[in-house]
């Protein structure tokens, strides 16, 4: 790269897309790297709603300039990239790349869009279960939960079932499997999420966390809803042992497999304890029988010729003449 273009301001161009049949009919272009990052769009900006974006191979020479602003910020944190406008208003977004279905996918949000699903609850940092938990963590997962917030520790290795787990005497017993939106629907169309939770039904404790709402689920693009839905509902009937829960945001998700898992292992700390405690207790032997009943130790003396009154205890001795009888 020479002297000019180290000194040219970094800038955010938004221009129409030249395909005339593309489904995304504008492009926009990130200060990213040294080369950028060219984006098919839906829209100009995400006013309304996630906007989908599907990579582009480069910049057209013959694409019509709709707009350009200069760029505070242009950074990737992980599985997004953070943009920041040098402007009052529309300057803040976020690109927020995933995989679905085998390919990537991308969807562009603004704190507008994303502000129904962030619930602004201060999240609780009690002990969940009254302890400190080690959680495993799956060494495959790209970007785990670090449980910074929670009362625990974390250490990482391959797990058998799920993305994040808890042990008792050197056995996984209980695993939440994350997901996010785009990845269950994903898992939902091609079966793997059959094969995961037919794994995590070997554990005594299992569940799987979702990343959103259950309603995101009816806005999915490039893939039927009700699909999505019908698959999602055939599962948990399937696998009832195994729950699905929907938990709006990450951090959301976060908290609630952190207390899963303290409520999952305190669960199956207790049954064990209880296992244990009973194989140490001296067998009690058979029930005893129940006593007979008067009337039929009555009955049975009349036809013997005994003397015995119409009402009041039956004799001692009239009673052990008729278990006597019966033994």
């Amino acid at each position: 790269m020479d002297a000019e273009a180290l000194r040219a301001p970094l800038e955010f161009v938004v221009g129409r897309n030249p395909e005339p049949d593309s489904t995304l009919p504008y492009l926009v272009r990130l200060p990213l790297g040294s080369r950028g990052v060219v984006l098919k769009t839906k829209d100009t900006w995400p006013r309304t709603a996630k906007v989908y974006c599907h990579r582009a191979q480069g910049w057209p020479d013959d694409v019509e300039i709709l707009e350009r602003v200069p760029v505070r910020t242009c950074v990737q944190r992980g599985p997004a990239i953070d943009l920041v406008l040098d402007r009052g208003r529309e300057n803040r977004s976020q690109f927020v790349l995933t995989r679905a279905r085998g390919r990537e996918v991308i969807f562009w949000q603004s704190p507008r869009t994303t502000k129904q699903a962030r619930p602004g609850v201060s999240l609780p940092t009690r002990r969940a279960a009254g302890q400190v938990l080690e959680i495993l963590v799956d060494s495959g997962e790209k970007y785990p939960y670090t449980f910074s917030h929670q009362q625990a520790t974390t250490r990482r290795q391959r797990l058998p079932a799920g993305d994040y787990a808890v042990e008792l005497d050197g056995e996984v017993v209980a695993a939440v499997e994350r997901k996010s939106l785009a990845d269950l629907a994903s898992s939902l169309t091609n079966g793997k999420l059959t094969y995961a939770l037919a794994e995590l039904t070997a554990l005594p404790r299992a569940a799987v966390v979702v990343e959103d709402r259950y309603s995101a689920l009816f806005k999915l693009e490039h893939v039927r809803p009700g699909l999505v839905a019908d698959a999602l509902a055939e599962a948990q009937a399937r696998f009832p042992a195994v729950p699905v829960i929907f938990a709006e945001t990450r951090p959301l998700a976060q908290e609630w497999s952190y207390r899963f898992l303290g409520a999952a292992l305190r669960e199956v700390s207790a049954a064990d304890g209880a296992a244990s405690f009973a194989q140490h207790l001296t067998p009690a032997g058979p029930v005893p029988a129940a006593p007979p009943r008067p009337a039929v130790v009555r009955a049975w003396a009349l036809e013997q010729g005994l003397v015995v009154s119409d009402r009041g205890r039956v004799p001692a001795s009239v009673l052990e003449a008729y278990l006597s009888a019966r033994s």
